[in-house]
């Protein structure tokens, strides 16, 4: 690839670049952009100014719109009228960080080597400014398309008010194509790209039996202990060694992988070994690789997220308690229904202990992505300039809500060049990312965009959407 977009070129541009992208990833990441916690309401909006500033530095321009909760920021790289329109979606909110599992301070951007450390590095800042980075190179070079930026700030909390907001500004948002960044490989071995999005249904379990705490010598026997209650019903739930969802009617309207999608998951470079040591296990359910594969892309799951309830200090504390909560979720494929999962999951709760109280929180249908067509074809090409490897499509086991909500109001075809490694630790202590990935990621957003320009808009208008 000629005219500045070699692979030579690309990489002598990434190298010039490192510098000032270590210090953007930095600021980014010791914003604390935590959208569940409502006291970091101040850093969210703090972030979403940086954010506007950062754009505006590499020559976009950028605007804030605000929503009921926290802002969404747009930038534009705009060529001219008639010029296909590129939108790159990534989230600059992040998951909370606790715990003393932590090596570093979770927002302290951390340098080691050429890896990167730091709430958000990995989800999704680091892919953000990646894409960026390869935006103002494509724009600079004389790419014959607008690249627009459209970076949420609630994805960590189900995108509650994203989907309004584009419907409301959607002559704002209006584009030919929208590219994700905010997905994971196989390996760093193996370039991997989602033909698929599991959803999401989470629900909270809250049982209160009593008042206050009570001694258990005086009323143990004959009190109802919700904490025991509560175990008693998870384990009616799901079977925790499989995990076998045993609700009546969960998996009546699960799709069974075809044949082809099952050769391409043996032929993708995935490995149990690899899986585990990736996410730090030591033993999984099953130890098959096409049936862990199967697992974590292409089944639902029924997953307790916490118990809480009683005495957690130190020692023996002998009460009883008087209330107990779970927080669970379900991953769903696609055709499953969130509603029909809230209405299976209630009925048969309130079966086994009526006494419980559900409540269904944040939803996410799952979504079903694309292989073919020129937009894919792009995909391939790119990384493989990139990374010296075509990606293989497979499905990934998270959800992102906006992607839905982006096909739907926008109307146009929605892919995905994400750049995260399983070693990053997505939502994990020790987040991470690398330069290796961020380099390669500049190149290969470069060329997406060359390729993407050359396809030209048919007067403007989205090019059809390629179908799987």
């Amino acid at each position: 690839m000629d005219n500045g977009f070699s692979k030579d070129s690309l990489a002598t541009y990434a190298a010039g670049q490192r510098e000032r992208f270590e210090r953007t990833l930095a600021e980014l990441v010791e914003i604390p952009t935590v959208s569940v916690e409502p006291e970091r309401k101040p850093d969210m909006r703090r972030g979403a100014d940086s954010a506007v500033r950062l754009l505006e530095s590499m020559g976009a321009k950028a605007k804030l719109y605000e929503t009921p909760g926290h802002p969404i920021v747009y930038g534009r790289f705009d060529r001219g009228a008639g010029l296909p329109t590129i939108t790159v979606y990534n989230h600059l909110d992040v998951q909370p960080a606790e715990g003393p599992d932590w090596r570093t301070s979770p927002f302290e951007f951390v340098r080691q080597g050429d890896r990167y450390f730091g709430r958000g590095t990995t989800d999704d800042k680091g892919p953000a400014i990646t894409a960026l980075f390869g935006a103002k190179y494509a724009f600079d070079n004389g790419v014959a398309a607008n690249i627009h930026f459209l970076w949420e700030f609630e994805e960590e909390i189900g995108s509650p008010h994203f989907e309004t907001t584009i419907i409301d500004r959607a002559k704002d948002f209006a584009t030919d194509s929208v590219v994700v960044s905010d997905t994971v490989w196989v390996s760093r071995a193996r370039p991997a790209q989602p033909a698929g999005l599991r959803g999401l249904q989470g629900l909270r379990f809250e049982l209160k039996t009593g008042q206050t705490d009570q001694h258990s010598g005086t009323a143990g026997g004959a009190a109802r202990n919700p904490v025991t209650e509560m175990c008693q019903l998870i384990s009616e739930c799901v079977d925790g060694k499989t995990g076998r969802v045993k609700i009546p009617g969960f998996y009546t309207d699960v799709v069974p992988p075809t044949r082809k999608e099952l050769q391409d998951l043996e032929g993708c470079g995935f490995t149990v070994a690899g899986f585990k040591k990736d996410h730090l296990y030591k033993t999984l359910r099953v130890e098959d690789a096409l049936e862990v594969m199967k697992r974590i892309w292409m089944m639902p799951t029924f997953e307790v997220h916490g118990i809480a309830g009683g005495y957690q200090g130190p020692g023996v504390k002998t009460i009883i308690p008087p209330k107990a909560t779970a927080i669970v979720s379900c991953r769903l494929v696609p055709d499953m229904n969130p509603k029909k999962i809230v209405k299976l999951v209630s009925d048969f709760v309130k079966s086994k202990n009526p006494d419980v109280k559900i409540t269904a929180e944040h939803a996410l249908p799952a979504y079903q992505g694309k292989t073919t067509g020129p937009y894919a074809d792009a995909i391939r090409s790119s990384i493989k300039l990139a990374f010296g490897k075509e990606p293989v499509f497979v499905r990934e086991g998270g959800s992102i809500g906006a992607v839905l909500s982006m096909e739907k109001v926008l109307k146009v075809p929605v892919f995905f060049l994400g750049l995260s490694l399983p070693e990053h630790g997505y939502h994990a202590p020790n987040e991470n990312f690398d330069w290796s990935q961020a380099k390669g990621g500049m190149a290969a957003f470069a060329s997406y965009f060359q390729q993407v320009a050359a396809m030209g808009s048919a007067g403007g208008k989205a090019l059809p959407a390629a179908r799987a």
